[in-house]
């Protein structure tokens, strides 16, 4: 029986998403092998890891009789994007607090977001929570039914899905016969590599579990996913008190800021689309992959390894950057 089983869910993903190697890239590095798993391929509204989550969170919604959700990200946020998404498919009302301002030009995942007919409401980085909690007050007083979803769709209903993907991901890996020593991903609001660590951890299943930085220190991402991952654990009913120094994580990458993209995540983006066809997006993934790849230049992996990159998605991003990019 699936983890995830007991818990209301509205399918919304393609799944099982491709697990497939990377050859070319593989042997120009003269490294480990290297896999990658697509969830840029889960097939809503341009995919990405917030499906997965957002599969859960619908469905917690519906049951609790909301007619609008909201969420918030910045102006760029993939999570908003497929929330809007979600919420179109699933006939809610869909309200982002996105950080900023409006810009000149729409682009991007902020073209999608208003194609999917999402309200829009501008606010500081540093206000986003703070206006999410006084929107979910005005609808509420309004007459609507709101349900509101944190920053990345991380708490434990979201972070479910990842335990699910585990699962999957662990049957595609022994319908191979492969033996998995490592996977890699971006981590930033923390729920991915939660769900991946408390899925792992019921599963019995041994795998290393890398999440490398976007826009966090490595001790305060490490706290955050611990007490995340202890609150998914309990939510698939399989309770475990995860401890912070038990979660990997890598804050070597963190650049010039968050959403600053630098030559690490332009050689990422453009060494991973000219081997492999592969497009990787300027916050997360591109981050992430640059990071992988100086993890293996400086030789962190045995050549006779097999490490997996979890791709979170978020090419929609690729657009708002085309003059950083070429």
């Amino acid at each position: 029986m699936a983890l995830t089983a007991h818990l209301p869910r509205r399918p919304l993903a393609f799944l099982p998403t491709p697990l497939h190697p990377l050859p070319r890239l593989s042997s120009q590095l003269s490294g480990p092998r290297i896999w990658i798993k697509r969830d840029d391929q889960t097939g809503l509204a341009g995919g990405g890891n917030k499906t997965r989550k957002l599969e859960f969170l619908i469905a917690d919604a519906l049951a609790q009789g909301a007619d609008t959700v909201l969420t918030t990200g910045a102006a760029q946020s993939n999570h908003c994007r497929q929330t809007a998404a979600a919420a179109a498919q699933a006939g809610l009302a869909c309200h982002l607090v996105l950080s900023g301002t409006p810009p000149a030009h729409v682009t991007g995942n902020l073209l999608l977001d208003r194609l999917l007919g999402a309200r829009l409401h501008w606010t500081t980085r540093e206000n986003r929570l703070p206006r999410l909690a006084a929107l979910t007050n005005e609808l509420r007083a309004a007459g609507r039914h709101p349900y509101p979803i944190t920053y990345g769709g991380s708490d434990a209903v979201g972070a479910s899905g990842y335990a699910l993907a585990v699962e999957e991901l662990r049957a595609q890996v022994q319908a191979l016969g492969l033996k998995l020593d490592a996977i890699v991903f971006a981590a930033s609001s923390g729920g991915t590599q939660a769900g991946l660590t408390a899925g792992a951890w019921a599963l019995g299943w041994d795998v290393s579990i890398l999440g490398i930085s976007v826009d966090e220190q490595a001790a305060d991402l490490q706290a955050k996913v611990a007490e995340l991952a202890t609150a998914t654990a309990a939510h698939l009913r399989r309770p475990h008190v995860f401890a912070a120094d038990e979660i990997r994580v890598n804050a070597d990458y963190l650049g010039r800021g968050y959403g600053v993209m630098g030559d690490l995540e332009r050689e990422a983006i453009t060494l991973l689309a000219r081997t492999e066809a592969v497009l990787l997006d300027p916050v997360y993934t591109g981050r992430a992959f640059g990071g992988l790849l100086d993890m293996i230049r400086r030789g962190a992996f045995d050549p006779g390894q097999n490490v997996l990159f979890w791709h979170t998605g978020g090419a929609p991003a690729l657009y708002a950057y085309a003059d950083e990019l070429l």
